[in-house]
Parts: C-alpha cells; structure tokens; sequence
C-alpha cells in the first residue's frame, strides 16, 4: 500500500483549474490521481477567507498558493506539537517510562536505536521534557528513581573538603579493625528530617556489628543531638562504646562532650561521603518505609518513636543470619 503523500503546488493549481471547470470531485480526483474524499479535504481545509473581516461579508475560496502557504504551515505546527524530535520518539519514551517497563532515561536513550534505527534521543533531552512546563501534568519525575519533583542542579552541589566542625577528628584516623565488623561498641549516627520547615528531627544512631539502632525525637541544635546521643549511649556498658562516627553537620559540632562524657572518640567522615557510614544509612532507607520523605516529624510522638525502634531491632536480617539486633546483643552482653 503505497504512504500518503500531501499535494503539490503544482497539483493544487491543477485542482483550482479543473474545479473552475465545473468538474465533479471524483472526476478531478482521477485526473491528479487521488481520491474524491482527498480532493474534497483539501478544498474544505485550506480555503482562504477573502474580503472584510466579517461573518457577513467574508467570502471563502479556494486559492492554489494560500492554500499550500497554509497546508505548509499546519504541518510544521504539528510536527512541533510533538515534543523529543517526533511521536514515535515521544511514544516510546512514555511507555519505557512508565510500568512494566519502568526504565531510567539514560537506558531509554541506549535501546531506542537498536528497536528503531536510525532514531535516536539524548538522556538530557529526556530529563529536560520530564521537568518541562509543557510535561508536569502528567508528573513523569514520579517514575524516575528517585522521583524528585524539583530536578537537582547538573553536577550536583559544590563540595566542601574541609570541615567546619572545631577538633574534628577524620575517618581515616579511625581503627581499621572498625571496619572488620568483628567486635561491638562501633556506632554511626545520622539525622533524618521530615519537612524542612520542622523544628524536630530524628536522631538515628546504629551500632555495626549488631545493627541495634537507637531512636530519638531532637530539636535541630547541635546541644540537643548531643545530649540525646549521651542518654542513649549511657545504657550500654563502657565496652559496648567505643567510637562513634558521623557526617559534617552542625547538628555535631558538640562531639567533645560526647568524648568527655562517654569517653567514646568521634570520627567524622569527609564531606559528601555518605558511604563511609553506610549502616546508619542503610536503616534510614529502612525508616523510609514508615516515615515517608515529606512527613512532618512534629507530630511524631515518642511513643510512636518507640514502637518503630522495636520494630527495627525486632526484625531478622539477612546479614545476621536471620536473628535480629536484639537477639545479637543480647548474646553480646550475656
């Protein structure tokens, strides 16, 4: 079956001809080669208005040149309607993004010319017409992995070598046997927020061998995150706390309390190096399950706290050979 093909000028001056020629539409239909319902499409659709700018007095006709003027510009408006180059484009990235398939733009992007040669799209252009105005009705940034609303800056935040935290102690001058995972009394602590407009946070502190976590409802200031720290620490014996590491926030600018008190040494990692307390992250990911990114932690009560602390040390883990923290320490402390 041969594709459609949009008339010529030099077929639509034939039709203007032989229309004036009192011919039927099949009859001129025959003669360019085309169907009657073409030829009558095109007489409908691009007719010009002539004379006044008025319902009463506008006379349309059809004029060879404005009509191809017009049938030119219609094709270009629609051919721009569809954004990412064209709508097989556009298509395929909507349904790659979207369930079952779920893919990221960056394997979009890649498999796109290997389904369709010859067709291809950037991963930026993709990012670009997610978070376009045009697009946020449909809110595809849910379907992207992180699925943030608001895009981060390309190439992420500007790092900060250097800490701003009075007689911080670095990471790389903690025992290495910390890392070994072989003896009790190494935690990690963190703080995890709901909206940024909350007064609260969440003090998250983790111990690594037995992954015990300690939860606790503080305000935002470094005296309250370490007075919470020093009252949870204090329930353990001396030998169940050893050191503590942490991240660069303000929030832990009183760590020589901690020392002074507990006499636990703190460590804190470089910046932007969430890695290096990875077992204080991974049980944020875990408290995401139940306090979701943008809940306010103000209405938390403690006893709410409480019961999610149970339920996180109640709970077996594949790395402890599916006994739970509670069971680990406490064959630690017997």
């Amino acid at each position: 079956m041969d594709k459609y093909k949009h008339l010529s000028l030099e077929e639509r001056e034939k039709l203007y001809a032989l229309k004036s020629q009192g011919l039927s539409l099949r009859e001129i239909g025959r003669i360019l080669g085309r169907s009657d319902t073409t030829i009558k499409r095109e007489l409908d659709r691009n007719k010009t208005g002539l004379g006044k700018r008025s319902n009463e007095y506008l006379i349309f006709r059809y004029v060879p040149c404005k009509a191809h003027q017009k049938a030119l510009k219609r094709g270009v408006k629609q051919r721009t309607k569809a954004p990412l180059k064209e709508t097989l484009i556009w298509l395929y990235v909507r349904a790659h993004l979207r369930e079952p398939f779920n893919w990221t733009p960056e394997e979009i992007s890649g498999r796109l010319p290997k389904v369709h040669p010859g067709k291809s799209i950037c991963t930026e252009a993709i990012y670009q017409y997610i978070y376009s105005k045009k697009a946020r009705i449909y809110k595809l940034w849910e379907l992207l992995v992180n699925a943030r609303k608001k895009r981060m800056k390309k190439g992420g935040r500007r790092i900060q070598r250097a800490s701003k935290i009075p007689n911080a102690v670095s990471i790389d001058q903690r025992p290495e046997s910390v890392n070994l995972r072989q003896e009790v009394g190494h935690w990690e602590t963190d703080n995890v927020i709901g909206k940024q407009t909350d007064k609260t946070a969440l003090s998250v502190t983790v111990e690594r061998l037995t992954r015990l976590t300690l939860l606790s409802i503080t305000s935002r200031s470094a005296a309250s995150k370490t007075q919470s720290l020093i009252n949870r620490l204090a329930e353990f014996p001396e030998g169940v706390r050893l050191t503590l590491t942490t991240d660069n926030g303000a929030e832990n600018t009183n760590h020589q309390e901690i020392t002074d008190n507990l006499g636990v040494d703190v460590f804190f990692c470089h910046a932007y190096h969430s890695w290096e307390k990875g077992t204080v992250e991974n049980t944020n990911g875990r408290i995401r399950r139940f306090i979701p990114k943008g809940i306010s932690l103000d209405q938390l009560t403690e006893g709410e706290i409480k019961e999610l602390e149970y339920r996180l040390n109640s709970t077996p883990r594949k790395c402890l050979g599916y006994l739970t923290p509670y069971e680990i320490m406490l064959e630690v402390l017997t």
